[in-house]
């Protein structure tokens, strides 16, 4: 009997795929990224070929897949649905691109990341005292142009990127965000935003659907205006983001809530959790706290690691209700949700650092596949920053610059950076996590080690795994 496709399946059935040596060969041939993409449009029945040869690849590329699928179990014509999606086709293409150049590894090594998160402008509206980008109420001065920004989509689209998530700052304070929003949305990326949602009316709302806009994921500290305006500097916060909230939801765009745990606010998550429940919204995400940015300023609020592997449990007993998607940043909570799939304890698992996968654990070995080719942690693997000045960094949260978009170009930093080639090396022996039975799929956070050691493979000290390298920071901090 066959079945439907999801993202955890189709990671599976494209290493099988990949396993076939013809199809292999052919892909290896098809490594231009427009080109491969085309060939999956063709295929999928929404690009229309150009000559018998496009017919020919678009032929090839569908056998190959209708292939794997057989021996998968999987219904082809659900393959051909994800694939009418442009997003799809850009995932996809990345996937088959990096086995094709660089076999299966764990985690996989890509050729281009999934995501981007573009730190767009350093201009906000509240003064967040978590903030990793330290923004203020003004634009930076060396903010990118709106010719620059143009060129940035146009370089993640030759590169194959399939994501762009808009941040901050607070994006749409920024004048140029709208043209630059449309212009990435004709070009089939999937497009979200992280904002504090203050600024979302029903007319933003709106257009922010109409521009390609799927996803706004808005930030919420605390469960009442006392505690989550506290948090985020300015009176009123609380009372303008659930009205953004509830703008964006009625817009029909996917939104989800993220709260950010520290001290402060863990004992609330609960709370805030039943809010976002009475709010109807797709997800719930808890972001690790990271002590960079203006946050260094409150790394007495970091929670131990006990503190923080009880969240993450409670989190997944959440999410197993089922009735609202709960993840974390926390890269252990792939951990607890993997070893929760394998005792039997859970039938879901969160692969991703992103919060946008989650897949039912009943068929092979789809589940742990998928979380050791995301591989938990992906700063710089699956994803990486840019910042308001083009500025290329592993992660938003790690204040590292291995490049810039504009002066050394995309493909080039993401290929040849050091920085990311250490990060993609999961069984170095100067990693902190090599010898961890969950380096694979977890691998620690690499924004924590750095902001704690200033190396990114040194341990993170908030899991639970490396407890005593957590105590050895108190004893350090209490002794001076």
């Amino acid at each position: 009997m066959s079945k439907n496709l999801d993202e955890g399946e189709i990671i599976e059935y494209l290493h099988k795929v990949m396993d076939n040596r013809f199809a292999s060969f052919i892909l290896k041939e098809m490594t231009e990224v427009k080109k491969l993409e085309k060939s999956l449009g063709v295929y999928a029945g929404v690009v229309k070929p150009k000559g018998v040869k496009e017919r020919l690849h678009a032929k090839i590329v569908g056998e190959a897949l209708e292939k794997g699928a057989e021996k998968f179990g999987v219904n082809p014509e659900a393959i051909k649905s994800h694939l009418k999606d442009p997003y799809m086709r850009k995932g996809f293409a990345v996937v088959l691109r990096s086995i094709a150049e660089y076999g299966i590894t764990k985690p996989q090594r890509l050729v281009a990341p999934f995501m981007v998160v573009w730190d767009f402008t350093k201009q906000c509206n509240l003064r967040c005292k978590h903030c990793y980008a330290n923004a203020t109420p003004y634009p930076a001065p060396d903010e990118l142009t709106l010719e620059e920004k143009l060129n940035v989509v146009d370089q993640l689209d030759e590169a194959g990127v399939a994501a762009i998530s808009f941040s901050g700052g607070e994006p749409l304070i920024n004048k140029d965000f709208w043209k630059v929003a449309e212009y990435a949305g004709s070009k089939g990326f999937y497009l979200s935003v992280a904002t504090n949602g203050t600024l979302i009316s029903e007319n933003v709302a709106k257009r922010l659907k109409e521009v390609g806009v799927r996803y706004v994921e808005i930030s919420l500290d605390g469960p009442t205006p006392e505690i989550h305006d506290e948090f985020r500097g300015v009176k009123g916060a609380f009372n303008a983001t659930i009205r953004g909230i509830k703008n964006a939801k009625a817009a029909g765009l996917s939104v989800g809530i993220a709260t950010t745990a520290t001290h402060e606010n863990i004992d609330y998550i609960p709370d805030i959790l039943e809010l976002a429940r009475e709010l109807k919204v797709d997800r719930f995400i808890v972001f690790n706290f990271i002590p960079t940015g203006r946050g260094k300023e409150i790394i007495n609020e970091d929670l131990t690691p006990e503190e923080r592997e009880e969240l993450m449990n409670y989190l997944y007993k959440e999410w197993k209700k089922g009735d609202i998607q709960i993840f974390s940043t926390c890269p252990a909570y792939s951990r607890i949700s993997i070893t929760a799939m394998e005792q039997g304890e859970g039938d879901r698992v969160s692969p991703t650092h992103f919060a946008e996968i989650e897949i039912p654990v009943g068929f092979g070995g789809a589940a742990k596949a998928l979380t050791e080719f995301i591989g938990g942690c992906g700063a710089g693997r699956i994803y990486c920053s840019i910042e308001h000045n083009g500025d290329i960094q592993p992660c938003v949260f790690m204040p590292i610059k291995v490049g810039n978009v504009i002066k050394d170009g995309f493909v080039n930093v993401w290929k040849n950076s050091e920085v990311f080639n250490r990060l993609r090396d999961r069984d170095a022996p100067d990693y902190a996590c090599r010898d961890c039975p969950f380096r694979y799929v977890c691998g620690g956070c690499r924004a924590r080690a750095y902001a704690y050691y200033g190396d990114v493979l040194a341990p993170d000290p908030g899991c639970i795994l490396m407890k005593e390298e957590w105590e050895k920071l108190v004893k350090k901090v209490n002794t001076q």
